[in-house]
């Protein structure tokens, strides 16, 4: 497998953290799941016509989007097909950045993937073709980088109060949810449902899902692992919350984890 980025230039970087690319034709059949990352992503695939979807319970095929499709921001894991993988290219949205480039609130997306397609029309077949044409991968990354350009809507209407709460969350230690809506003087509902509309999630669950992120890349790379002292350095009252996180967000032990991850840390490999 072989794994490009690419930082975007201004405007785009306003709201975009990276773009990337994999590549790898020996990759085996296996299924991946895939763990909330806390982000929203466009995929599209450089090889395939379409691109199936699993039902994350059974891992049984249920359907199928377009060979290009957004990723709305999860809460919960869902399954990959890891042959699908051989040339893709994406990009990761810094949150509440995709509503630069799409109409509908971000919370429409929630746990949900859908056919850029539906969104884009017939431009996103034309991203894609002007893709395929590309000689290489760093001219690739031009044309997306161009191309989004081109699709920027009218700028967004800035959200203070949210821009505020995303610079506090992005903090560590990241201070509480409450403190922070206090200190914008915001209700609790009314806040609530404007980071939902430009995030994807409500404040608290992003939260949630970005410190348990936080706990996998700090794993990266480590076969013994102090749990009790990663558990209190991201913010977990005890051990115990951090094991219902796993079981919430990947659905399985820390210790399952270690054994099933696979080169990304949001990557866990399930056995054929």
């Amino acid at each position: 497998m072989i794994y490009h980025t690419y930082i975007p230039r201004s405007p785009l970087l306003q709201f975009v953290s990276f773009f990337w690319s994999s590549e790898g034709d020996d990759l085996p059949q296996a299924q991946v799941r895939l763990l909330p990352i806390g982000a929203m992503e466009i995929v599209i695939n450089l090889r395939q016509g379409a691109i199936a979807l699993y039902d994350r319970h059974s891992c049984a095929e249920c359907g199928s989007t377009s060979s290009s499709r957004l990723s709305g921001i999860h809460s919960e894991n869902c399954i990959i097909d890891r042959h699908s993988q051989v040339a893709v290219i994406g990009l990761r949205f810094k949150p509440g950045g995709s509503q630069a480039f799409f109409s509908l609130p971000a919370g429409e997306l929630h746990n949900r993937i859908v056919s850029l397609d539906d969104l884009w029309n017939c431009r996103a077949a034309e991203l894609r073709e002007r893709l395929l044409e590309a000689p290489s991968g760093e001219t690739r990354f031009l044309v997306l980088e161009r191309f989004l350009l081109s699709q920027m809507l009218e700028p967004p209407k800035q959200q203070l109060a949210v821009n505020f709460a995303l610079r506090k969350f992005g903090q560590f230690p990241t201070p509480t949810v409450n403190s922070v809506i206090d200190q914008i003087g915001f209700s609790t509902r009314h806040f609530g449902q404007l980071f939902r509309d430009r995030v994807g999630l409500t404040p608290k669950l992003f939260c949630r899902v970005r410190r348990w992120r936080q706990v996998l890349y700090l794993l990266d790379g480590k076969d013994r692992v102090d749990w009790i002292g990663l558990a209190h350095s991201c913010g977990y009252f005890d051990q115990s919350h951090l094991i219902h996180d796993f079981h919430t967000f990947a659905g399985c032990t820390p210790t399952v984890y270690l054994k099933q991850r696979g080169l990304h840390p949001c990557h866990l490999v399930l056995p054929n």
